[in-house]
């Protein structure tokens, strides 16, 4: 059920900025910038409300509060698109797509990023810009290095299509749970292993509810920026380009924390010594990459050809 959230009575604008994870990860933290950014540059005539860690709405119910304006803006993994009605997006989940984070910013910040963004206009969504969180690690009650390591695991993953085909691929049974919900369920075996972002394993104390975490570096995590055409089109456009800078100067100055974020995290996780980190060989990487192949095929239509072929050709393959 869908909370109140009743809009305080005052002469100014208020946006309220709704998202799942912690403070201190790179979302949170450019949320945050962005609050000030926009308070500041308004003189405090727009007042900007963060809602961290799902206090206020969770994966299952975020966007339909978008749509009935109980929140302005939210910050959804690229993941949650693909189910809304948006299959391209689910191009981000393909395992092994990237390299690194310089091809993800080509491909994020050029023509098929921004077109990915246009094209939310069909369900009356205005999508504002990407946020990194970095590449996924596996993690687990043993080592995750082989495919084999994965034999009857059941994984938690986000509700997508193609994360649940990656896990399947690997031998493992995935199962969908929101993001609040993990750590709870890794703690009562409900499911016995996940993949997150280094900073997301760490703010959420997972590394207490899991033996085991393996570097593989083998998918994206990444956010998109939304708010509902209906906000967006009440503004008028001076304040549209305020909220607009504001939000690029934030989001640039997340993506350059992502990285020292997810290395502040591992150096915290070696530190505590309660999970085991493990570095995957070459070889280990190659036979991952290799098993989780036909996921490409599997996907190929859903997705669509075209954006796939238009990924490859920004990054020159």
């Amino acid at each position: 059920m869908l909370l109140c959230t009743q809009t305080p009575a005052h002469a100014g604008l208020l946006i309220r900025f709704s998202h799942v994870v912690a403070e201190d990860t790179p979302k949170g933290l450019a949320a945050q910038r962005f609050k000030v950014l926009v308070e500041q540059r308004s003189q405090g005539r727009i007042t900007v409300v963060v809602y961290p860690g799902a206090q206020l709405y969770g994966d299952r119910d975020e966007m339909e509060a978008l749509q009935i304006g109980a929140v302005e803006m939210l910050a959804p993994s690229l993941s949650k698109f693909g189910r809304l009605g948006f299959p391209e997006f689910e191009l981000f989940d393909l395992p092994f797509l990237f390299g690194n984070m310089q091809e993800v910013q080509i491909v994020t910040t050029g023509p098929v990023g921004q077109k990915l963004l246009a094209g939310l206009a069909r369900q009356h969504l205005v999508g504002l810009g990407y946020l990194n969180n970095g590449f996924k690690q596996m993690s687990g009650n043993r080592p995750l290095l082989e495919p084999a390591d994965f034999a009857g695991l059941r994984m938690r993953v986000q509700a997508s299509r193609v994360i649940a085909a990656q896990m399947r691929a690997l031998g493992a049974y995935p199962v969908a749970l929101p993001f609040s919900e993990t750590r709870e369920a890794l703690g009562q075996n409900v499911v016995r292993g996940t993949e997150n972002p280094l900073s997301n394993f760490w703010t959420q104390n997972m590394h207490t509810v899991q033996t085991d975490l393996s570097l593989t570096n083998h998918g994206y995590l990444g956010y998109a920026i939304v708010t509902s055409e209906r906000f967006w089109l009440s503004l008028n456009e001076a304040d549209r380009i305020l909220i607009s800078r504001a939000l690029r100067e934030a989001l640039d100055f997340g993506n350059q924390i992502a990285d020292a974020q997810n290395d502040k995290a591992l150096n915290a996780l070696r530190e505590s010594a309660t999970t085991r980190v493990h570095t995957l060989t070459p070889a280990q990487r190659t036979r991952l990459r290799k098993t989780v192949q036909p996921v490409y095929e599997q996907f190929n239509h859903r997705v669509g050809p075209q954006w796939i072929r238009d990924v490859e050709k920004a990054l020159a393959r």
